[in-house]
């Protein structure tokens, strides 16, 4: 019983570890203080709790069992490479992590780390919204924790905006480049171009998902966890016959960079295609707040960024303000 620290010259890495109950833990740090200090405040923690009677009352699990559990029970592929690369990371940097106050602080750990290796924010952010779900889950639907702390692991907002919008003809350009052999995934990309749908979420479509018109996305078929619902033109109409598609999300990524290749516009990315969706509903004058529903978004601060105004509309706005000059003159 109690917490000793040792160091790993092979690692080059200081290690505490604690055996409690008959359940062995360690955790690791790359300082000599950060993992003296870390095992002084949880044997004191671990004295405080044997004094109240709390050890032993509700078991602990660990973030690898908390992964297992998500991915289990939700449907997670539009984070799929993310959750195997955050877990390779508590495997490497945190290996047993508990969920609770050491998985904040862990992935706090990591933001800082990935941010130091030079990665982008949102990137970072994305890796951040696995274990945020992890800890959410864990307190509202599984009762492993007492506390909410999902909302204490910020996510800043990226400062590298992507301003790639293309034209309704430039979308055309892109679709007509597909190859005639990717017939599939040409319906796919289509689709992203009239819906602003992710690509997790268009291979993740079933039939069941299509009513009267739209398509409805459930909870566990979202990244925010909220349902979503998408209205279908005539257009988009035939192409959700038949869900799901006949197709994987290796040959949609290789169809999109095949046609981009053709056009000439190595720049474009598949999300790109849900940045020109939500422009173009702004251009042609929609509010914001139907474009952050219609997106999914959590916020307009989101929405934003991609919808930007169209300048062409920027005099049309202008002329709408009154005549001040006028009114002046009116009131002598």
């Amino acid at each position: 019983m109690g917490y000793t620290v040792s160091h790993r010259k092979d690692r080059g890495a200081w290690v505490v570890r604690c055996t409690v109950n008959g359940q062995r833990t360690q955790r690791t740090f790359r300082t000599e203080g950060e993992a003296r200090q870390y095992a002084l405040k949880a044997e004191a923690q671990r004295q405080e709790d044997e004094f109240n009677g709390v050890m032993g009352r509700k078991p602990k699990y660990t973030f690898s069992e908390g992964l297992q559990r998500m991915v289990s029970e939700y449907d997670v592929r539009s984070q799929k490479q993310h959750i195997l690369l955050v877990a390779r990371w508590m495997d490497e940097h945190a290996p047993g992590v508990i969920v609770g106050q050491e998985l904040l602080d862990a992935a706090r750990r990591m933001q800082k780390a990935l941010k130091e290796k030079g990665l982008a924010q949102s990137t970072i952010n994305n890796r951040t919204q696995v274990v945020k779900r992890v800890l959410s889950l864990s307190y509202r639907e599984w009762d492993w924790i007492d506390l909410p702390l999902d909302g204490k692991l910020r996510k800043p907002s990226p400062k590298n905006e992507r301003h790639i919008y293309l034209s309704e003809k430039e979308l055309a350009e892109l679709l007509a480049a597909v190859p005639e052999r990717y017939k599939i995934e040409r319906k796919v990309i289509l689709l992203a171009m009239l819906t602003g749908m992710r690509r997790g979420e268009l291979m993740a479509l079933e039939s069941g998902n299509v009513y009267n018109g739209r398509i409805v996305l459930r909870p566990n078929q979202t990244k925010n966890g909220k349902p979503r619902i998408i209205p279908l033109t005539d257009e988009a109409l035939p192409l959700v016959e038949g869900l799901p598609f006949d197709t994987t999300g290796d040959r949609v990524r290789g169809a999109f960079e095949k046609a981009r290749e053709k056009i000439g516009r190595p720049d474009i990315r598949f999300h790109d295609l849900r940045h020109c969706y939500a422009s173009l509903l702004a251009s042609k004058g929609e509010a914001l707040t139907s474009i952050r529903d219609l997106l999914g978004h959590s916020s307009l601060t989101v929405t934003s960024r991609y919808a930007h105004a169209d300048p062409a509309r920027w005099e049309g706005v202008v002329a709408k303000l009154p005549r001040i000059s006028n009114q002046t003159a009116t009131t002598h």
